[in-house]
C-alpha cells in the first residue's frame, strides 16, 4: 500500500530576530500549491509588522529549495480558467515588497516559481549543488510582465533572455557569475552561512536598511523619486546617533531595532 502524499505547507520559526520561512513539500521537491502561496503571502504580511523580526530567511525543506509550481495544480487550474502563474507572481511581489531584509538559502532545485521567489529576495546564498532555471518555455506559459520586469532589472536583458528563451538549468557557478547568486558555499555549510548572514543583518540599522531597500528598488526601476529621498532625509533617525557614538567609542553599535 502506497504512502499518501502529504500536502505542502509553509513553516515559520523565529530565533534571534530572524524569521525562517521554510517551503515544505518535500515529496514534490517543494513544489508550490495555491494554498501554500496563500499561506506564504499571509505569513509575510504578519512578519512585516512583527517587532520581534528584523530579517526573513527563505529556504526549502530537505535537499531542494523549490521546484516551482505544482504542475498537477497548474493544469487543473488552467482547465478551470485560472492563471496560477499570476498567483505565483502575487506571492513574488509580496516577498519583493517586504519592508525588511530577505535572504534566500538555496540548495538543489530553484526552478520556475522557486526562481521567482528567490529573485524576489534581497540576497541569495546558494549551495554548490543548486540548479537555477526559469522554465515557461518548457510549458508554453507566458510569464506575467511583473516577473519579466524583475528578471530584467535584477539580471539584465541578456541573462533574462537566455534563461527564459532556453528554459535550461544553470549550475551554481554559472549563476554566481551571472549575478543570480551572491555567494556559493558547500552544501553542508549553506544553512550555517545563511544564518550567520541573517544574524549580521539583524545587528545593523533597520532604518538604514528600509530606506536603502526602497531607494535601491526605485533606482533599479524608474529612478529615485526626490520625494522618497527627502522623506528619509527628514525622518527621525535615532540609529544615526547610536552608530556614531559606537564608532567613536570603538564599540559595535546596538541599534534600537523595533
Amino acid at each position: 500500500m502506497s504512502t499518501p502524499t502529504l500536502p505542502g505547507r509553509i513553516q515559520t520559526s523565529i530565533e534571534r530576530r530572524v524569521a525562517v520561512i521554510t517551503i515544505d513539500h518535500p515529496s514534490r521537491h517543494n513544489a508550490l500549491t495555491g494554498e501554500m502561496l496563500d499561506e506564504l503571502t499571509t505569513t509575510l504580511a504578519r512578519l512585516s509588522v512583527d517587532p520581534a523580526v528584523s530579517v526573513v530567511m527563505v529556504t526549502g525543506s530537505g535537499p531542494h529549495f523549490c521546484a516551482g509550481m505544482d504542475i498537477r495544480e497548474l493544469r487543473s487550474a488552467r482547465e478551470s480558467g485560472i492563471r496560477m502563474e499570476d498567483r505565483v507572481t502575487d506571492a513574488e511581489e509580496a516577498l519583493a515588497a517586504f519592508p525588511k531584509p530577505t535572504v534566500a538559502a538555496i540548495a538543489g532545485y530553484c526552478i520556475g516559481g522557486g526562481a521567482q521567489l528567490a529573485l524576489a529576495c534581497d540576497i541569495r546564498i546558494a549551495a554548490e549543488n543548486a540548479e537555477f532555471a526559469v522554465t515557461p518555455a518548457k510549458l508554453g506559459v507566458i510569464y506575467p510582465a511583473r516577473t519579466i520586469t524583475r528578471l530584467v532589472r535584477t539580471l539584465g536583458p541578456a541573462t533574462a533572455k537566455r534563461l527564459v528563451i532556453t528554459g535550461d538549468r544553470v549550475g551554481a557557478d554559472t549563476a554566481l557569475t551571472a549575478g543570480i547568486f551572491a555567494e556559493v558555499v558547500p552544501v553542508d555549510r549553506l544553512r550555517t552561512r545563511a544564518a550567520a548572514l541573517a544574524d549580521t543583518i539583524a545587528s545593523r540599522s533597520s532604518i538604514t536598511q528600509q530606506a536603502a531597500k526602497e531607494m535601491i528598488d526605485a533606482a533599479a526601476g524608474r529612478g529615485i523619486d526626490g520625494k522618497l529621498e527627502h522623506r528619509w532625509a527628514v525622518a527621525s533617525n535615532p540609529d544615526l546617533q547610536i552608530g556614531l557614538d559606537a564608532f567613536l567609542a570603538g564599540n559595535a553599535p546596538k541599534f534600537s531595532n523595533p
